[in-house]
């Protein structure tokens, strides 16, 4: 499949995307001529690309090769752990700084996505589209930098924890919670609400692993 460049998105912007949705999975091996040739790009843009990535520890070393990063136990927990503080604070500040038009969005979403249950790659779509969507409501441009850090480092993962059985239907009721709260203007309760959700989503993500 090659890539339209009327996209407008840059090299890093593509092979990102490709990491988070799962096009390269972590151990694949990523070469530049096959790259430039599956996005319409010139190998330049590509090689500085993968580059940043590297520098990012989202790519790794394997000989003189370039292969997507994993996690180990410890990165996933050390991960989780400044996720869940991270998005806390973020639920936090959009119970106090959310618009009205950004609740109803917020609430609109959980309802909509009561119709992905049963399909894990949309419902993980829709999970990010939902976490942004709380982020952006947090109204603090440098906690929405550092959120968009961790979430690449998200990508590395190669299932998402709602594909474990049962996992999306109580995730919604989980986003519903949090939704609930920030609507309320509660904030210690939309930060315990989130933080509840990280940490059920960590250990759904440890029996995953676990079970592998």
């Amino acid at each position: 499949m090659t890539y339209q460049k009327s996209q407008n998105k840059d090299a890093y912007t593509l092979i990102l995307e490709a990491i988070d949705v799962g096009v390269y999975k972590p151990g694949d091996r990523l070469v530049e001529s096959d790259l430039a040739d599956r996005f319409g790009v010139s190998r330049t843009p590509i090689r500085e690309a993968l580059q940043r990535l590297e520098t990012q520890s989202l790519l790794a070393r394997d000989g003189r090769s370039l292969i997507v990063a994993s996690l180990d136990h410890n990165q996933l927990s050390e991960l989780y752990a400044v996720r869940s503080e991270l998005e806390g604070l973020a639920a936090r500040l959009a119970a106090r700084h959310a618009t009205d038009e950004e609740v109803r969005v917020l609430k609109e979403m959980v309802e909509e996505d009561q119709a992905l249950i049963g399909d894990a790659n949309g419902l993980a779509r829709a999970n990010r589209r939902f976490h942004k969507m709380i982020h952006l409501a947090s109204h603090n441009r440098f906690l929405v930098q550092q959120l968009g850090l961790v979430h690449r480092s998200m990508a590395l993962m190669a299932t998402t924890s709602l594909a474990a059985e049962g996992r999306g239907e109580v995730a919604l009721a989980e986003h519903k919670a949090i939704v609930d709260a920030i609507g309320a203007r509660d904030e210690d309760g939309a930060y315990a609400a989130l933080k509840v959700h990280i940490s059920k989503a960590f250990e759904t993500r440890l029996k995953l692993s676990a079970e592998s």
